[in-house]
């Protein structure tokens, strides 16, 4: 139980208790020298309960404190106190970490707790399975030293830790890892590792399929293409009704062939990701030559088409992925925006960014549409891509082209009002 202790009882007991010894020694006569000895018997007996705690401390394994009376029983009681207080808390602490590590062996993925330095001091048994190291054995060593691979060193040494990366596991090359790091805390790090072999199995299946399909669909097409033209190039061969039979399957096959183009650029650009294709790219030039094809699409619709380049920043990249990107953005804001509307196209310095922007005062999009707009055939409409032929995978071919020049999309659109389309890219020269 704890008891306050107040210094007044304290200071009167030990007044009290000398004064009545003065007076002692005082009747007898012997003042000084009964003094001495009451003087000596207090230091003895504080001595005496220091000895106590000190045995206590470091020699007794007893929980229990020595027995006192007065302020030294007090205060063995209040350490005997402080003593439960802190057995629980570290019982408490020990609960929580058995949770964690019970936690972490549960996990299905390898997972490392290293330190800023990428120091391992912990990990659990999935870690040893997938990646080969083990703890406490491999404690203290820095994670790139375990796992050699070109591109997870680079990726530490800059620091670039946000990114999942994918390599193949030390153990086996047939097995592909997802490797991504989190820092928490103050100076720690998270490292979980994923086997994700079959997910990349099947990714590359579809690629492959989507590839095939669409090379073998092409010469269908033409030739379908070829005869359709050369019946309608006769004269006089057909008459009214056939014509506007053929002039409808002219149009689905081109259709169909547009379709089938995109998905070949789809492939294209999933399977292309080498670097040593890219180049420097006037992108000034580039968004005058994207507005002048655009022209012919504008036909129709008669948009009020604004330019607007603020910045000489040009970009290293592959030309054929940008201007593909870039004009995809600009043909779905033509296509979808109603007739007579106006698009704003800008390439202007945002931040330590170069931003590549399409705007226009269309329909927009509702907030619900736009996370999903990336897909591949996604609509938001269907009836009215249909009708504008749209098929959903331009926004897709877009996506794939900014992760192999580390570029970002956004979307910024208000319904009834108009959409943004824009690109932030890293710039690379200032001319």
């Amino acid at each position: 139980m704890f008891l306050r202790l107040s210094a007044l009882p304290l200071y009167s007991r030990l007044f009290i208790t000398i004064a009545l010894c003065l007076l002692l020694g005082f009747a007898v006569g012997y003042l000084w020298a009964l003094a001495f000895f009451f003087v000596t018997g207090l230091l003895l007996w504080n001595y005496q309960q220091i000895l106590k705690l000190v045995h206590w401390l470091w020699e007794s394994k007893s929980l229990s404190p020595p027995v006192a009376r007065g302020v030294w029983g007090r205060i063995f009681d209040g350490l005997y106190r402080q003593v439960q207080h802190a057995r629980a808390k570290q019982k408490q602490l020990n609960d929580r970490i058995r949770q964690f590590h019970d936690g972490a062996e549960a996990l299905p993925d390898a997972a490392l707790v290293l330190s800023n330095d990428y120091i391992i001091e912990w990990g659990n048994t999935k870690a040893q399975k997938l990646l080969g190291i083990r703890t406490p054995e491999d404690a203290g060593q820095r994670i790139d030293n375990l796992i050699r691979y070109p591109q997870f060193s680079l990726t530490l040494s800059k620091n670039q830790i946000n990114k999942p990366l994918y390599i193949p596991s030390p153990l086996d090359n047939e097995v592909t890892l997802e490797l991504r790091l989190m820092r928490y805390g103050s100076d720690q790090v998270l490292f979980l590792a994923r086997d994700v072999s079959n997910v990349k199995r099947l990714e590359q299946m579809r690629k492959d399929f989507v590839a095939n399909v669409s090379h073998e669909l092409k010469t269908p097409l033409t030739v379908v293409r070829g005869y359709v033209e050369m019946v309608q190039g006769a004269d006089n061969a057909l008459d009214d009704h056939w014509k506007k039979a053929f002039n409808t399957i002219e149009s689905q096959v081109t259709r169909m062939d547009r379709l089938v183009e995109q998905l070949l650029t789809l492939s294209r650009v999933e399977i292309n990701t080498e670097n040593d294709l890219k180049q420097t790219i006037d992108m000034p030039k580039l968004i005058q030559q994207l507005v002048e094809d655009a022209n012919w699409l504008n036909q129709d619709k008669h948009h009020a088409i604004h330019v607007i380049i603020d910045s000489d920043f040009n970009i290293k990249g592959v030309d054929t992925e940008i201007k593909s990107a870039c004009s995809n953005l600009l043909s779905n804001a033509i296509a979808y925006t109603p007739e007579g509307g106006e698009i704003v196209i800008s390439w202007k310095a945002y931040g330590d960014k170069v931003r590549f922007s399409v705007k226009d005062n269309g329909p927009g999009v509702k907030p619900d549409h736009v996370h999903r707009l990336t897909e591949r055939f996604y609509r938001v409409d269907k009836s009215r891509s249909r009708h504008t032929g749209g098929s959903g995978l331009g926004l897709a071919i877009v996506k794939h082209v900014l992760q192999h020049h580390n570029a970002e999309l956004g979307i910024k659109s208000d319904w009834g009002k108009g959409s943004e389309f824009f690109i932030d890219f890293t710039p690379l020269i200032v001319s």
